[in-house]
């Protein structure tokens, strides 16, 4: 309701009575007052139904924190938006229920509080109370670990935490007050190892976490204690998810998500905070900037919630991994290629924990994708292809080729004697890959056709999924690009590892018609090597056998075309493909079994390795020869950085020094005024 609703309800202020009035029969009377707020508007407060429920809990237990609690609870539920209204405006209203269930912590310490006397455990109390209003010291700091590692003290834990706090909201201007403060940087240190280190410790003596072989969890979480804890858990774990938001230290950001892995059982039933964990985790996994042990550590943390949470939590866990993979892929470069690879190989692993949750999941993003292509294809503006045509979408497409490949992997599904849940994914990942390769088939986005190849080629090979990959390759070995006779040029090799197009100034080059046609040589040998013992292998290489001699063909008759590296390696391809034929043709004579036999054709030149075919062999020293050649790049590419990297540095140390000598310069001529300005004194 608006404002002007609320104040037109008008109030109803009771009175509250000294005792609740009880009959014989334990039922109290209902006074005029709870007659007329029964009949009121169901909008409004029910102030009287809080008020008795005050009085009660004052009369059983001493005080009104309960009621306060249920008035904050009711209110929640029937006006939302004024208590939104609460939390913005007078957030120490709701603060105060908090700080009320931290105090309930100190009823928790039996280890210390049945050996003290009562007068002096009250004497305790106010002069840790007193402590608490002044500066973290370290001595304060060493009192809380020695209390917590002799005794497992919550009360120790709780001072720790409120410390905690604290320390990770250090440099906010919020403007909001915490009981300690903190201003030495080795206290500050401290604080967090202390909390980091020492709270999963305590939380697993008093609520001791059992874990099943299947991964869940074991944990009761509606005792006394729990409940008490709650508020104290919930603390820690914003606290931590604040500073994992504002860290960059590695070491540090390497503890906080170990501790976070620990304190992951306790925070299960907090949904809404295991959804802003998740958030930040993903974020810190994504970060190209942290280090890879990092970015691990982070993983380790998403693969514990997918492991012990349940579906709801799992959706969204592999929801802000994807988000997480998604946003950190907008740029590839040589430099940050092996991170997002990591990326994609840790994530497609997820995927795997729980397969019926992930195919939903994965659907639902794989459908995104056809959408975008979709949409990229009706659409007539001029920039409609961009939206597929980038990194994300490159990237995208080879991550959940990963996530088949790894999950529905032919020997591991005949192993269990079952198809995986993940196996119907395949089909959309492979229309929707193939309709993004042919969007725009011009020579400029050859190279991303290429990318896209190599992911079906993995779908291929680990599912045993036929995908039709010889046409879009010889589409690029027969297009004008390949065709007209190629132009000097002083460019170097385009590195199609890390490109998805090629700008204007390679086109029509002799570096980059050299540059595709060993990217075509190269996938279609390792096309028909998925094949290279299969027993219809001659007919399926024989229109490509065909198409190829007449390119090579057509291409010596030119003149003006010389580009002989090319012509050489596809001419070594044709050989290699029909010595191939041959050596399964020679095989397939000596079978004594129909076409019809399924069972027989499968196990055809089942134990034979791939790489004793003609065409395997080809194939095993061409990777070896690319390994050795990438290696090489990689060594010098790093000798590159190293030394450019020396460089800056001695340039930035001679600008230090130039900078030191103009002070100095300056402060003699300041000396010497000083000096004239002393004689003209005198």
């Amino acid at each position: 309701m608006s404002m002007d609703q609320f104040f037109e309800g008008g109030f109803q202020v009771p009175e509250i009575p000294k005792k609740s009035a009880k009959t014989k029969n334990g039922k109290r009377k209902r006074t005029p007052i709870e007659e007329a707020t029964s009949s009121s508007d169901e909008g409004m407060v029910d102030t009287t139904a809080a008020t008795e429920a005050a009085a009660d809990s004052e009369s059983e237990s001493g005080d009104g924190m309960e009621a306060h609690k249920e008035q904050l609870a009711a209110l929640k539920d029937k006006d939302p938006e004024f208590f939104k209204y609460l939390q913005e405006n007078d957030a120490e209203l709701l603060d105060f229920a908090e700080e009320a269930d931290l105090a309930e912590i100190d009823d928790l310490s039996p280890s210390e509080d049945e050996t003290t006397p009562r007068k002096k455990r009250k004497a305790q109390k106010e002069d840790s109370e007193d402590e608490g209003t002044n500066e973290v010291t370290r001595k304060l700091v060493q009192k809380w670990r020695s209390s917590i590692e002799k005794t497992h003290s919550l009360r120790a834990m709780k001072e720790v935490v409120l410390a905690f706090r604290t320390a990770a909201h250090m440099n906010d201007d919020d403007g909001k007050t915490y009981k300690y403060s903190i201003s030495n940087p080795d206290v500050y240190h401290e604080v967090l190892v202390a909390a980091l280190q020492q709270v999963p410790r305590v939380l697993q003596h008093h609520l001791p976490v059992k874990e099943t072989a299947a991964g869940k969890i074991r944990l009761s979480t509606d005792s006394k204690k729990f409940r008490t804890l709650t508020p104290l858990l919930k603390s820690h774990t914003v606290s931590m998810h604040h500073l994992l938001e504002n860290l960059s230290d590695a070491s540090t950001l390497r503890m906080t998500l170990g501790s976070l892995l620990s304190v992951l059982p306790y925070i299960l039933s907090f949904k809404k905070v295991v959804r802003e964990v998740a958030k930040v985790v993903s974020s810190v996994w994504a970060d190209s900037s942290n280090t890879e042990a990092t970015r691990v550590s982070a993983f380790l943390v998403l693969r514990r919630l997918v492991v012990i949470g349940d579906a709801g939590i799992k959706e969204a866990v592999l929801k802000q991994t994807y988000q997480g993979l998604v946003k950190g892929s907008r740029n590839t470069t040589v430099h940050n290629i092996q991170g997002i690879n990591l990326m994609k190989n840790t994530a497609s692993e997820l995927w795997g924990l729980d397969p019926n949750v992930g195919y939903t999941t994965g659907f639902v993003f794989i459908r995104q994708l056809a959408v975008h292509l979709r949409s990229s294809i009706t659409q007539k503006s001029k920039d409609a292809y961009k939206t597929v045509y980038n990194w994300q979408y490159v990237h995208s497409l080879d991550f959940w080729s990963r996530v088949v490949s790894a999950h529905c992997e032919s020997l591991r599904e005949a192993e269990s004697g079952r198809a995986s849940p993940l196996r119907p994914l395949i089909y959309p990942v492979v229309q929707v890959t193939l309709g993004a390769m042919r969007l725009i088939p011009t020579a400029q986005y050859f190279p991303l056709r290429f990318q896209l190849v190599r992911s079906l080629l993995r779908i291929s090979s680990a599912t045993s999924t036929y995908v039709p990959l010889a046409p879009a390759l010889i589409e690029v070995l027969s297009s004008a690009e390949m065709k007209k006779p190629p132009k000097p040029s002083t460019l170097k090799s385009l590195d199609f590892s890390t490109s998805i197009r090629a700008t204007k100034a390679y086109l029509r080059t002799r570096v980059y018609q050299e540059g595709l046609g060993e990217q075509i040589a190269e996938l279609l040998s390792e096309f028909f090597v998925l094949w290279t013992k299969n027993i219809a292998f001659p007919e399926l290489a024989l229109p490509v056998i065909v198409m190829l001699k007449r390119w090579v063909k057509s291409m010596s008759k030119k003149a003006g075309n010389r580009n002989t590296k090319t012509n050489s390696a596809i001419a070594l391809l044709i050989q290699k493909l029909e010595a191939n034929s041959k050596w399964i043709e020679e095989r397939r004579t000596k079978v004594d079994f129909a076409p019809n036999d399924r069972a027989g054709v499968e196990g055809f030149l089942r134990d034979i390795e791939w790489d004793k075919s003609p065409l395997g062999a080809y194939v095993k020293g061409q990777r070896k020869a690319r390994e050795q050649k990438s290696k090489m790049l990689e060594d010098a590419r790093k000798t590159e950085d190293r030394k450019r990297k020396q460089a800056e540095d001695v340039e930035k140390l001679n600008a230090d020094e130039f900078e030191d000598e103009d002070v100095e310069e300056v402060d003699e001529f300041s000396g010497d005024e000083s000096d004239e300005e002393d004689e003209g004194e005198e």
